[in-house]
């Protein structure tokens, strides 16, 4: 017997048409209408018919039980579009109020543990993905979206069409990982696995793109495989990438613009983390002691 699809209500297909009107990423779509979804559990009843007090109650729900402030803006924020574009209702989102997001500071990758941690992936793909990542500093979204014909080595860059934000822009591509890719390239197609002009990393099936879920579980496997005890994920990477550039005295702005950051003082933050930088400070202490 066949599986029978769950069938979208027309509420829920309006949303979707609005948030592809705006051509809104797979995975923005994804968390607003998980958003609603969870909402409408609470309540009771269909979203549409909920009151100013009814979501005043439920971010009050989400607060007692001890969701993140990230998620707790996520919900927000897919609620928001929700009410504001689908139904037309922006008054009801009056007593729903974004937190503060407390500022942490990224937990960083020495060299050694990123090089033990490509290592220990479990395949070829995933090696070379982890590998980018790290040589590229882009965001996971980004590496998994990668097609071949975005290397290109007689400029060696990696053009990174639509990231974050919409925008396109360039990643640099060190001679390293040029052989890293050009091996696996080699592999992948010896294996019938990547098709002409498509993904750099295809999913099991190659007219898809390896998703961002499955990158991100190759990488946890990875980490418990090198016995690393830090938190990591795809974007301690990232993190990684930037400061380690910081300590090689790579100019800040540079930084920026490898990143795709809209403003320097998001890059800033790297300078927090950046040890080898903080050691070459000398401490005003140490000159009490100078002849």
């Amino acid at each position: 017997m066949e599986t029978q699809k769950r069938s979208i209500s027309p509420l829920r297909q309006r949303m979707i048409e609005d948030m592809r009107m705006r051509k809104l990423g797979d995975r923005t779509q994804e968390g607003y209408v998980r958003a609603v979804r969870y909402f409408a559990k609470y309540l009771g009843r269909s979203p549409d018919t909920a009151t100013i007090e009814d979501l005043r109650n439920y971010q009050l729900y989400l607060v007692d039980h001890g969701t993140s402030p990230t998620s707790l803006n996520a919900a927000i924020s897919g609620l928001k579009f929700f009410f504001t574009v689908t139904l037309d209702r922006p008054e009801l989102m009056a007593k729903m109020q974004p937190v503060h997001l407390p500022r942490t500071l990224p937990v960083i990758l020495s060299p050694d543990e990123v090089k033990r941690l490509i290592a220990a992936a479990g395949n070829l793909k995933h090696q070379t993905a982890l590998a980018l990542a790290y040589a590229t500093g882009l965001r996971i979204s980004e590496v998994v979206s990668l097609k071949v014909t975005d290397i290109d080595s007689q400029r060696m860059t990696l053009r990174v069409e639509q990231g974050k934000g919409q925008k396109d822009r360039y990643a640099m591509l060190s001679p390293l990982l040029l052989e890293r890719l050009r091996v696996w390239w080699r592999v992948a197609r010896a294996q019938g696995k990547m098709l002409d002009g498509g993904w750099l990393f295809p999913g099991q099936d190659p007219v898809r793109h390896l998703s961002a879920r499955q990158l991100d579980r190759a990488i946890h496997a990875a980490a418990d495989e090198a016995g690393i005890e830090k938190r990591v994920s795809m974007h301690s990477l990232r993190h990684a990438f930037a400061t380690h550039l910081l300590e090689q005295k790579v100019d800040i702005r540079l930084i920026q613009v490898l990143l795709g950051h809209k403003k320097l003082e998001t890059t800033a933050l790297y300078a927090q983390v950046a040890t080898d930088i903080l050691r070459e400070v000398v401490s005003p202490l140490e000159k009490l002691n100078s002849p």
